[in-house]
């Protein structure tokens, strides 16, 4: 997944900071980098909250890296 090293490396982030950051081991968060392992919908939330984009363009339906506003809980 192209997607994930590119906006983590443009955050310098290292995986171990991603490791922190979402509670994803860094071996773990390493192969779903490389795509040899799918992320599971919870994974998919954190890496899209920690990297402030949106889970749909962590999965390739849209292009625009931009994360969605947040509805606010009342």
């Amino acid at each position: 997944m192209s997607r994930l090293r590119k906006l983590r490396e443009e955050r310098k982030f290292t995986q171990v900071k991603m490791q922190m950051l979402t509670g994803i081991d860094q071996s773990d968060y390493s192969k779903i980098e490389q795509g040899k392992r799918n992320m599971s919908f919870e994974q998919c939330k954190r890496i899209a909250l920690a990297l402030g984009t949106s889970m749909d363009y962590l999965a390739g339906l849209t292009d625009d890296p931009e994360p969605y506003s947040r509805s606010s809980e009342k």
